[in-house]
């Protein structure tokens, strides 16, 4: 829990994705922030639904997460000053070497998911209500499919230990690329589905609203939005690179 009054004692307070802290920008972006503008940043990494309760609560100055409509919620009820956009990555699936859903190549999420539902094969569920379940649970609603069953997997859990489950399981995922392409080494799960036309995964900013929580860090939140927006910021975001591949992309 947050200490009583934020602003005192000059601690920023951000509630953030575990995509963003298992992709390693976060240990690139907090630091920099931080020697810049001498304000200690304090980061909470738990999935965006989490994220913006905690904004709700009060217990952050910021969040930085991936869940559009649910971010405009938080604005829409005061909670949130304004959202600004920062930067996307995408949304793929990894899934078992054998493919048993025969999935591999198709340039769509849903199609993926109705084949891996028909085949019954493993898939594994976040099931935390962070973005990427926000998105998973948005894919079966277009597909009109109810997963459920012994291949349907819940576990509660961050991105990476998901993909960690599921590669113990044999199963498919739906995963960020960021977090996948950070513990690939670690993994015998191919992505087989990537640069599927509705797998854009965009990241919002926003500062929770001290008319709501009148002991918010408000000053330290704007710095940062403002420095996130920079091309200080923006140079780190588009720097950011493992197995040489970029993780993420800037939202001009």
């Amino acid at each position: 829990m947050a200490s009583a009054n934020h602003a005192a004692d000059g601690i920023l307070r951000l509630a953030t994705t575990t995509s963003t802290e298992n992709s390693g920008l976060l240990a690139k972006l907090v630091p920099q922030f931080s020697d810049s503008r001498d304000i200690p940043v304090h980061v909470i990494a738990v999935g965006t639904g989490r994220a913006l309760n905690h904004a709700r609560n009060g217990d952050v100055d910021v969040v930085l997460v991936h869940a559009k409509n649910a971010e405009l919620d938080l604005v829409n009820s005061g909670y949130g000053i304004e959202r600004y956009e920062v930067m996307y990555n995408e949304f793929v699936i990894a899934g078992p070497e054998t493919d048993p859903a025969e999935i591999s190549g198709l340039s769509n999420l849903g199609t993926a998911f109705e084949k891996i539902a028909n085949s019954g094969a493993l898939f594994v569920s976040r099931g935390d209500d962070s973005g990427t379940h926000k998105k998973e649970r948005q894919i079966w609603g277009e597909v009109d499919i109810e997963p459920n069953g012994d291949w349907y997997k819940e576990v509660g859990l961050g991105m990476g230990r998901s993909l960690q489950i599921a590669d113990e399981l044999r199963a498919y995922i739906l995963t960020d690329k960021g977090t996948w392409l950070a513990l690939k080494r670690k993994l015998s799960l191919p992505v087989h589905v990537q640069g599927a036309s509705d797998g854009r995964n965009d990241y919002g900013i926003i500062a929770v609203n001290p008319e709501k929580h009148s002991h918010v860090n408000i000053e330290a939140a704007e710095q940062f939005i403002d420095w996130i927006q920079s091309d200080e910021a923006k140079a780190v975001i588009s720097g950011h690179k493992v197995e040489g591949e970029q993780l993420f992309y800037v939202i001009e």
